[in-house]
C-alpha cells in the first residue's frame, strides 16, 4: 500500500531504484512503457541480443530519442538516462544496479542471468517463469543465502494469483484451489506453429500474422503456458497439482466455486489445496459465457455459518451450498504492472510470490509419435506440450522438463501422449540449465522441503 510514497523518498534522495532490463520483448516493453512514467525508478539499462531492435521498442514505448542515447551504464547513471546493449553481463555485474528483470523467456539464459545476479547481490525479478519452473526453487534458495530477493513477476498470471492466495489465508480462509483462465479444447494439445491459426482465428482477429511469434502464441495454446505457470504457483504456494495435471473445465467466473471444488463436494477437483485452469470455451467447441479467459481466481472454504452467511449477504459468489466462495480478478496486464515487483523487492525486500519448496513440475509430452533419431523443438513447437505433473512423480521417474525438450535428439520411438525421460535424449551435461535442473533435483530430492 506504501510503494509509491517509498518511490517518492528514494526520488526526494536521489537515488531511484535503478533496473537493467534483460530481454525487449513484448513484456519488457511494456514495463518499459510505465517504468518512464514511474518516480523513484530509473531502468538504466536494457540489454538485448538485438539493440536495433530495443532502441525501436523503446521509441514504440514512448521514450524520446534522447532518453536512452547513453554511451554507457554509468553515462546512464549519472544523467538519469538509459543505456541499450547486447552485453547482460556488463548490467548485470555494475555496482550501480539495484534490480535485474530477466524477460528472456529463454530459460537457459534466465537461469544463467539470475545466478549472475545472485552472485553481485542483484534483485531479481524472473519474468521468465519458463526458467522458473526448471529451477526456480533453487535460484530462490541462492537468492535466501546471498540476502537477495528472488522473485516472480506482478502483472503475470502466477504473481497474482499467489496474492490470491495469499490474500486468503490471512484473512484466515482456507484456500481450496486457485488459478486462471484460458481458451482450451482437449485437441489443443496437438497443435503447432503452422495450424495454431486455426485456432487463434477463431478469436483472435490478427490481421498482420509476421507481427506475432506463432512458437510463442502456441504455447499458450496447447496448454502449455498453463502447466508453467500452475506449477509456479504450486512451488511459491504450497499448493500442489493433481495426479492427472490440469483438467481444464469449462466455467464461467460466478460458477467458479461450484466447478472448482473436491469431487466430494460436486465439484471437478480430485482434493481440495490444487491448482486448475479453467476453460472458456465448452467440450462441444461453443463459447462460455462471462468467462476467465485472461483472469485469476481463489476458491476458499468458509468454515463457520456465520461465515457462509457472510459470503451470501456480500455477495461472495458462493456455490451452491454456501460452503465456498470465489474471488476473482478479471484481467491481467503483463508487463504495465511489473513495477510492483522492482519496488516490493527493492524497497520492502519482498517478492511478489517466489517458490519455498518443489512441489510441481511441468513435462515434455509427445503430440504426436515421434521418432527415434528427431530432433524435439521445445515449448510451443511441433513435437512437445508441457504437462502439469506433481514433482515427486516426476522425479520418481525421471521426467524430462519442457523447459530442457529443445535441440535434444531422441534415442528411441516415443507413443504420443507418452511422457518423456532423461533418459529418451541426449542431452549436453554441461549446458548451464542441464547442471542447474540437476543440482535442484539432487537439492529436492524430498519434493515437499521447503526453500
Amino acid at each position: 500500500m506504501n510503494l509509491h510514497t517509498k518511490l517518492l523518498e528514494r526520488e526526494a534522495a536521489g537515488k531511484p531504484v535503478t533496473v537493467a532490463l534483460i530481454g525487449a520483448g513484448k513484456f519488457g516493453t511494456m514495463f518499459l512503457s510505465q517504468a518512464r512514467l514511474t518516480r523513484g525508478m530509473q531502468v538504466a539499462g536494457v540489454a538485448d541480443l538485438d539493440p536495433a531492435r530495443a532502441r525501436s521498442q523503446l521509441k514504440a514505448a514512448g521514450w524520446p530519442d534522447a532518453k536512452y542515447a547513453a554511451r554507457s551504464l554509468d553515462d546512464a547513471l549519472k544523467s538519469g538516462g538509459l543505456h541499450v546493449t547486447d552485453n547482460a553481463r556488463a548490467l548485470i555485474d555494475h555496482p550501480g544496479i539495484d534490480v535485474v528483470v530477466e524477460a528472456t523467456g529463454v530459460p537457459g539464459a534466465g537461469i544463467a542471468h539470475a545466478l549472475s545476479a545472485i552472485a553481485n547481490g542483484k534483485h531479481i525479478v524472473m519474468v521468465n517463469v519458463e526458467a522458473d519452473v526448471v529451477a526456480g526453487p533453487l535460484l530462490a534458495r541462492k537468492a535466501k543465502a546471498a540476502g537477495v530477493v528472488y522473485s516472480l513477476a506482478w502483472g503475470d498470471q502466477p504473481a497474482l494469483i499467489c496474492e490470491h492466495v495469499d490474500w486468503a489465508r490471512a484473512a484466515g480462509f482456507k484456500v481450496i484451489c486457485a488459478g486462471k483462465g484460458t481458451r482450451y479444447e482437449p485437441h489443443y494439445h496437438r497443435s503447432n506453429p503452422d495450424n495454431v491459426w486455426d485456432i487463434l482465428d477463431k478469436y483472435l482477429k490478427i490481421e498482420d500474422r509476421n507481427s506475432i511469434n506463432p512458437k510463442m502464441f502456441n504455447s499458450f495454446v496447447d496448454g502449455t503456458k498453463s502447466g508453467i505457470e500452475m506449477s509456479a504457483v504450486c512451488n511459491a504456494t504450497g499448493l500442489v497439482p493433481q495426479s492427472a495435471g490440469l483438467s481444464f473445465p469449462p466455467a464461467t467466473r460466478f460458477e467458479l466455486a461450484d466447478i472448482c471444488k473436491p469431487k466430494s463436494d460436486g465439484g471437478v477437483l480430485e482434493k481440495a489445496g490444487v491448482t486448475e485452469v479453467t476453460s472458456s470455451v465448452y467440450r462441444d467447441g461453443r463459447d462460455v459465457p462471462h468467462h476467465l479467459a485472461l483472469g485469476t481466481y481463489v476458491v476458499f472454504e468458509g468454515e463457520t455459518d456465520y461465515a457462509r452467511r457472510c459470503f451470501k449477504e456480500y455477495a461472495m459468489l458462493p456455490d451452491q451450498s454456501g460452503k465456498y466462495a470465489a474471488l476473482y480478478r478479471p484481467i491481467h496486464m503483463i508487463g504495465l504492472e511489473l513495477g510492483i515487483s522492482v519496488a516490493s523487492a527493492a524497497l520492502r525486500g519482498e517478492p511478489t510470490g517466489a517458490p519455498t519448496g518443489f512441489r510441481s513440475d511441468v513435462v515434455a509430452t509427445a503430440k504426436r509419435p515421434l521418432k527415434s533419431g528427431e530432433m524435439l523443438d521445445g515449448e510451443g513447437g511441433f513435437c512437445v506440450w508441457g504437462k502439469q505433473q506433481p514433482a515427486d512423480v516426476s522425479l520418481a521417474h525421471g521426467m524430462l522438463p519442457l523447459g530442457l525438450a529443445h535441440n535434444v535428439k531422441l534415442k528411441r520411438d516415443i507413443a504420443e501422449g507418452e511422457t518423456i525421460a532423461w533418459a529418451d535424449v541426449a542431452f549436453d551435461e554441461n549446458d548451464i540449465a542441464v547442471k542447474v535442473r540437476r543440482e535442484m533435483e539432487a537439492a529436492f530430492a524430498r519434493p515437499n522441503e521447503t526453500v
